[in-house]
């Protein structure tokens, strides 16, 4: 196979938005997936306000989409809290629902367009010349050819995991198993859940409204390193939709289309970059810690990528791209202690649940909450909410300046450099 300047594994929403825009800038870019689209993924199907902004800017319109704003959440003695969707300066007022099918198809087709070469392979590993990553190995035994790798193939990137850039056993793992339901909602639910009282659930269940009816259903469950615990996630999520149809939100019913994947979430545990090899998305652990969003920081950090090789050459791109992820991390590295810790103090997070949402404080703290929760603050537009979200960050980072997570971060990541020009 010829050679290319760039090749993206995994053609997802990260690696779909890096190969577009390599592409447009007429860069001769490979987009390498396994799978032929359409094809379906485990997911929320939400794309939140900074994925929405991206889009425009990028030009991007996805037909059929349905704007969500407000969301609703209960909590575990069931009180209801109702979250605002607020503007920011650089990101929407709200998110917008569509099926993983339907949208990874739609950027995949536009970055075909625009002129990235589509293989159908399965990625087996790198090749090296001379100690630098100079390709990937394929399926079949072929070699494509490339000054850079863009590893956006996932939580279990073989990418990743080929050029040594995880650490399993310090990484945040979450699971996340969804399914369909014929019936309609007016506002996404998200439910913090207690199978057993005083004990919450390790993540949250959802309900989404769907474009075009119906309701996408799930839970997203965090393990911390342990990913055996997965095994309980079809037992639960039965468990789950009983607890829905308590709380008069669905009707019991059984889900089609039901699929489940891994996320790694937080960052740690994952080197996000190295000479020859840039992760985007899941691959590099980019999934919000707390609330396990990832398809907005999935297609900015593509984006990133792709602007890195643009600016600073393909050789030297992983320096552009680590000084964007300075900025990038700050919530991941204020909250993977907070993962580990809902993990482990299970009484503790179902304690916090109720007082957030107590009578009086519920109201008083919702904007606040949601800018948080969503990593929204730091962009959003002065208001009483973003202060008080951002001195809930500086609260949180300051008491888990001293955890493992902490001094992971500082020394994978040990000073900032110049914010390339161009990203997010």
């Amino acid at each position: 196979m010829r050679r290319h300047d760039a090749i993206v594994v995994g053609a997802g929403p990260a690696g779909s938005i890096a190969a577009l825009v390599l592409a447009r800038a007429g860069v001769n870019v490979a987009i390498v997936d396994r799978r032929r689209f359409p094809r379906e993924k485990a997911c929320g199907d939400l794309v939140g306000p900074r994925g929405v902004h991206l889009l425009d800017e990028l030009g991007v319109s996805v037909t059929g989409a349905r704007p969500l704003g407000d969301m609703i959440v209960v909590a575990p003695n069931n009180r209801r809290v109702l979250l605002p969707a607020l503007p920011g300066s650089n990101y929407a007022d709200h998110a917008i629902a569509v099926t993983r099918d339907q949208f990874d198809t739609r950027l995949f087709d536009m970055a075909v367009a625009a002129g990235a070469i589509p293989v159908q392979r399965r990625v087996t590993g790198l090749v090296y010349d001379q100690d630098v990553v100079d390709g990937v190995q394929v399926s079949g035994g072929a070699t494509i050819r490339g000054d850079v790798v863009v590893g956006a193939d996932g939580a279990t990137s073989s990418v990743a995991h080929s050029a040594g850039l995880v650490d399993s056993a310090k990484a945040l793992w979450g699971f996340a198993l969804r399914g369909y339901l014929d019936d309609d909602m007016d506002l996404p639910h998200i439910v913090l859940w207690e199978p057993r009282r005083w004990r919450l659930f390790p993540g949250y269940g959802w309900a989404f409204p769907m474009a075009g009816g119906g309701v996408n259903v799930g839970l997203g469950l965090a393990f911390g390193s342990d990913r055996v615990a997965s095994r309980h996630a079809g037992e639960q999520l039965a468990n789950f939709l009983a607890h829905l149809e308590r709380l008069g939100l669905l009707p019991r019913s059984k889900p089609r289309s039901l699929a489940g994947g891994w996320l790694k979430m937080g960052v740690r545990g994952t080197t996000p970059a190295a000479s020859g090899v840039l992760l985007v998305g899941d691959a590099a652990g980019l999934v919000n810690p707390l609330q396990g969003e990832g398809i907005a920081q999935a297609m900015a950090s593509g984006h990133a990528a792709a602007n890195a090789i643009l600016e600073a050459g393909p050789r030297c791109a992983d320096r552009h791209y680590l000084a964007y992820l300075h900025g990038a991390i700050r919530h991941h590295r204020t909250n993977a202690p907070v993962h580990a810790g809902m993990v482990r103090h299970p009484l503790a997070v179902a304690l916090t649940a109720r007082a957030l949402s107590a009578p009086g404080i519920g109201a008083a703290v919702a904007g606040a909450w949601g800018l948080y929760w969503n990593d929204l603050a730091h962009d959003a537009l002065p208001s009483r909410h973003r202060r008080l979200a951002t001195a809930a960050s500086r609260t949180i980072a300051a008491a888990g300046r001293r955890s493992d997570a902490a001094h992971w971060f500082t020394a994978q990541f040990p000073a900032a450099g110049p914010r390339p020009a161009g990203t997010h």
